[in-house]
């Protein structure tokens, strides 16, 4: 059974801001070398490099990280796009290489930079100039493809969720990323050691919050932000029982239009129920967080202790990974769960166990 044995990130920062200078390769190579040092793990051990990135222009960024932070040429690198779900994916892609045996070492994760993001031009095929568009089509139906705000307030009018209860919980994901400490994750890069955003949120605060769209308000919806995660998936033999056992993991697709609530399938797929002692989940939306956890039938308690993307940031391609390197810090027994939704209706979860069982 694969284990995650390392897992870091560099705190999250709001676009153009400290990180908006740094180029992909600058946010995560740091953070690879610190899991290989924090692991005790050779760079001449390292099978292959898996990172997500959603906004990039292609050009393999894993590729580029991998030779960056001195791995052997030998390493590819693979990088993938599935939008906000893409660094969990990652290690799930991580932890299929490694269960089958084609891998001892894998460094997996994601890195964004919304600062950097590449200007896009959609040519005309009628010869016309060519327009700039900011988001890709998530589906090939225009109807069927929600502006991301629109589908949390279709979802809270849907559910009935209020602007006074996602304002709650987003307050809320605020206090406890301001009094958690997060330093045993966080690689200090650019000087910056902390998470930029968390805040306290009050009353006053939150009722002159512009509001984006009904009930969905720029507090209650998580901002874009730059940052990289990796966590690094090993195989029993090289584990030794450290870490993390990764019991289980599932990408599901459901209706495009709701894509708020794809994760709940994925969490049925793996987890039955049972005791949870931490659960991270992503917080594009507070609406679509709480939704998930109504859903899911989860404890609000154990739901992200040390706050959630609310607080920190929307690093798109990162945000999955980083559910993981929290849950790697703060699970110390039992099982925790982490799960994310993404645009065109795709949720993905992850099981782990802090004692291996």
């Amino acid at each position: 059974m694969a284990r995650l044995i390392a897992a870091r990130r560099t705190a999250v920062v709001p676009r153009n801001g400290a990180f908006s200078r740094l180029r992909i390769e600058d946010l995560a190579t740091p953070v690879l070398q610190s899991c290989l040092v924090d692991a005790g793990i050779g760079a001449a051990q390292v099978d292959e490099v898996i990172l997500s990135n959603a906004l990039g222009a292609g050009g393999n960024p894993a590729r580029r990280v991998a030779l960056a932070a001195g791995l052997p040429e030998t390493v590819a690198g693979l990088t993938i796009d599935r939008q906000c779900a893409g660094g969990l994916d990652a290690i799930l892609l991580a932890k299929a290489l490694v269960d089958c045996g084609a891998a001892d070492v894998v460094l997996a994760g994601g890195v964004e930079s919304y600062s950097r993001r590449p200007l896009r031009l959609a040519t005309d095929p009628g010869g016309g100039p060519p327009a700039a568009y900011d988001q890709a089509p998530f589906t090939p139906w225009p109807d069927r493809d929600p502006d991301m705000g629109q589908a949390a307030e279709a979802l809270a009018r849907r559910l009935s969720i209020p602007r006074n209860r996602q304002e709650a919980w987003a307050a809320q994901s605020h206090a406890k990323a301001l009094v958690a400490d997060l330093a045993a994750e966080i690689v200090v890069l650019n000087g910056v050691a902390r998470d930029a955003f968390p805040r306290a949120l009050g009353p006053g605060l939150l009722a002159r919050a512009p509001i984006l769209t009904g009930s969905i308000t720029a507090a209650t919806a998580a901002v874009a932000a730059d940052a990289a995660a990796v966590c690094l998936v090993v195989s029993d033999r090289i584990a030794q029982g450290r870490g993390l056992a990764l019991l289980g993991g599932a990408t599901v697709g459901g209706n495009p239009e709701e894509p708020g609530l794809a994760p709940v399938a994925a969490i049925r797929r793996i987890w039955d129920g049972s005791a949870l002692q931490q659960a991270e989940i992503m917080e594009a939306y507070a609406v679509q967080a709480l939704a998930v956890i109504d859903a899911a039938g989860l404890d609000p308690q154990i739901v992200n202790p040390g706050g959630g993307g609310l607080a920190r940031g929307h690093p798109i391609g990162a945000s999955g990974a980083i559910l993981a390197v929290r849950l790697f810090h703060g699970l110390t027994q039992g099982r925790g769960l982490a799960a994310i939704a993404a645009a065109g209706g795709i949720g993905t979860a992850l099981l782990v166990d802090a004692s291996g069982a």
